[in-house]
């Protein structure tokens, strides 16, 4: 792939905003999900994943052209405020609350379908958009460190 023909590496991102409460190894079983959910909803076209080649002939493939940018919430109700924002812009996104944490997959839907939104708390969202729109309500966090 010619990188000549792509658009500006910076004129659109993935963001993940991940609540720095909670356990780092629940936050990565997380931001796996969203991403993975995130990178099937929106067209691939959009996302340009390149394949790195070595000179040994190696292909490592699937690799965004674009930034992936790792943010920390101070608590779930930032995160819940970025979603709202994002929800508002249109932007694509997918998120992941702790009722998606217990049992299996049924047990999971039921009890995220029993919870109010405003009892849920949000481990993380993962967004994917124009770099400065997304920029406009999460330039707020900091690095997730």
């Amino acid at each position: 792939m010619n990188v000549n023909n792509l658009p500006d590496e910076n004129s659109y991102r993935f963001v993940a905003v991940l609540n720095k409460k909670v356990d780092v190894g629940k936050l990565m079983n997380a931001l796996g999900h969203m991403t993975a959910g995130l990178a099937g909803k929106v067209s691939q076209d959009d996302m340009y994943f390149l394949e790195y080649r070595d000179k040994d002939g190696g292909s490592h493939p699937g690799i965004s052209h674009f930034p992936f940018i790792a943010l920390a919430a101070d608590n779930s109700n930032k995160i819940r405020a970025a979603r709202k924002a994002a929800i508002s812009r249109g932007i694509p996104f997918t998120d992941f609350i702790s009722t998606m944490t217990i049992g299996r997959s049924q047990q999971q839907l039921d009890a995220t379908e029993a919870a109010r939104e405003e009892d849920l708390e949000y481990y993380g969202l993962c967004l994917f958009g124009k770099t400065e729109t997304l920029r406009e309500f999460t330039g707020k966090f900091s690095l997730f460190k």
